[in-house]
């Protein structure tokens, strides 16, 4: 068997590793940067800690902020043209997944016309070229969209997620700088650090993970569960901001290239139908499908346990699995994450359409455990 990895060229961490810009920027011999991120990050300063950079170093730019939290081909659609007629020569993102993710799609539009409808873009798109550059800047730590070949858009037209899969996406550069976290509320640290924690699960138990993978993502869950809490409380602790930061990019790093399961296949409509935050339906979820596929990975539910730090000498490996569950849940409840659907806004008669939807998510079939329609319904009743 034939295992892919697919990484960036280059990645910086650490808090302030935004200094790096002009040098990276000089190295690559680019000349103006075509800004994307989105307008609370421009009115809460945030942006302003990149852009001062570019500023100093006299790097001219444009800003692109049309961009939802669930972006849509429309936004991808006027970013395309914003692009086309700034006279940019890269794309500078600057965001959480949202403005990453619609950096992407406009990356490789841009360099690849023939797909300027968006949606031709679902599942693996045939792509002949390379992005534009991008340089991303994530200022969450949670979707590691600086390090994935995935990008998610929203088809508004038909109330879906249309995942898009494609080495070509993946940025010439990540910059993983905490700083840039300090002043996320609290809701969205919780929120986007559960994500990074599905993200790891699902990618350690996924049907196509492997040895390589596997190491990133215990790591990522060990960190996760050590730093979380605080970053959520204490939010301008640089340990554990920075420990964030790096762990769901480890985590990104594996997903990335063995791909996820039901829990993203099932929050996937509730982003696209109620405009539910993709990482509080991950998390809202992320226990009850753990519960289920269970049985279908008992062993990698003893290193999951470990790295939750539930583990006991001689517990059986069901015992383990419990215990993993638990832990995951006790976190999400600790951070603030809704436990029920119904808290959301989704009402029970929405179910039937969730589980359709789900069931024909491009993530589902990675699941270790075989779904169906009917199962998907169930889970969902569950946390309802």
């Amino acid at each position: 068997m034939i295992n892919r990895f697919v990484l960036n060229e280059i990645s910086y961490f650490g808090p302030g590793a935004r200094e790096v810009l002009p040098q990276e920027i000089k190295r690559l011999g680019l000349k103006k940067a075509f800004v994307t991120t989105d307008k609370d990050l421009l009115k809460f300063g945030v942006a302003d800690k990149v852009l001062k950079v570019l500023d100093t170093a006299s790097i001219p730019y444009d800003i692109f902020s049309e961009i939802k939290p669930n972006p849509t081909v429309s936004n991808v659609k006027a970013g395309v043209t914003a692009f086309a007629t700034s006279g940019a020569d890269f794309i500078l993102a600057i965001g959480g997944g949202s403005s990453i993710d619609t950096t992407k799609a406009i990356g490789i539009i841009s360099n690849n016309p023939e797909f300027t409808d968006v949606v031709s873009l679902e599942g693996v798109a045939p792509t002949k070229k390379k992005s534009v550059p991008i340089i991303a800047l994530p200022t969450t730590a949670g979707t590691a969209a600086e390090v994935t070949i995935n990008y998610v858009i929203t088809d508004e037209k038909n109330h879906k997620k249309m995942v898009c899969v494609d080495p070509n996406d993946i940025p010439a550069i990540a910059i993983v700088d905490a700083e840039l976290m300090y002043t996320l509320p609290k809701n969205l640290t919780a929120s986007t650090g559960l994500d990074a924690l599905t993200h790891a699960i699902e990618g350690l138990i996924t049907k196509g993970a492997w040895e390589m993978s596997d190491m990133f993502e215990i790591k990522a869950i060990e960190m996760i569960n050590r730093y979380l809490a605080t970053a959520v409380f204490e939010p301008t602790n640089a340990e554990a901001r920075n420990g964030m930061a790096v762990a769901q990019y480890i985590a990104g790093m594996a997903f990335s290239n063995v791909g996820l399961g039901v829990v993203h296949g099932m929050a996937h409509p509730m982003g696209a139908i109620f405009d539910i935050p993709h990482g509080v339906a991950n998390a809202l979820l992320l226990p009850v499908v753990m519960e289920f596929n269970a049985p279908a990975a008992l062993d990698k539910y003893v290193d999951i346990a470990k790295a939750m730090n539930v583990y006991t000498y001689n517990m059986s490996k069901e015992a383990a699995a419990k215990a993993a569950v638990e832990a995951v849940k006790a976190l999400s409840v600790k951070v603030g994450i809704p436990q029920h659907l119904s808290e959301l806004g989704i009402k029970e008669e929405d179910l039937p359409r969730l589980a359709a939807s789900a069931i024909a998510d491009v993530c589902t079939p990675g699941n270790p455990r075989k779904v169906t329609e009917e199962i998907i319904l169930e889970l969902y009743k569950k946390v309802f």
